[in-house]
């Protein structure tokens, strides 16, 4: 009686196992230093845009008025409609801008973390 053997095809070298980025990150390498910069980078890069836009715009309200004094003489209740712009209306503004860098914030995380669990 003869023996079966089952032939499978030629031996394949080993895969190396997949590093996950997150150890690159962790352990400080500079592939794990790359991901960071580049998160750190559109973080400020954000951060910079609401700012600048926030502050252009409150910094537009006083100077729309001095190129315009006919804006600045309606008053509401007995004050200047821009004591109200500048005192009240500012916070719904700042509110605004907050909530928007928040919600960007949030969607670049997510996204670097999609990018670090791919690799």
């Amino acid at each position: 009686m003869v023996e079966r053997e089952v032939v499978t095809g030629p031996r394949r070298p080993q895969r190396r196992a997949r590093r996950p980025a997150t150890s690159d990150i962790d352990e400080q390498t500079r592939l794990g230093d790359v991901y960071l910069r580049g998160l750190m980078r559109t973080q400020l890069r954000l951060g910079l845009a609401v700012g600048l836009s926030t502050l252009g715009l409150l910094a537009a309200l006083p100077v729309v008025f001095a190129l315009a004094p006919g804006t600045a003489t309606p008053t509401l209740a007995g004050i200047p409609v821009p004591w109200w712009l500048l005192g009240i209306g500012a916070y719904p503004l700042l509110a605004g801008a907050a909530w928007l860098y928040v919600r960007q914030s949030e969607r670049v995380e997510r996204e670097f973390t999609d990018l670090v669990d791919r690799r």
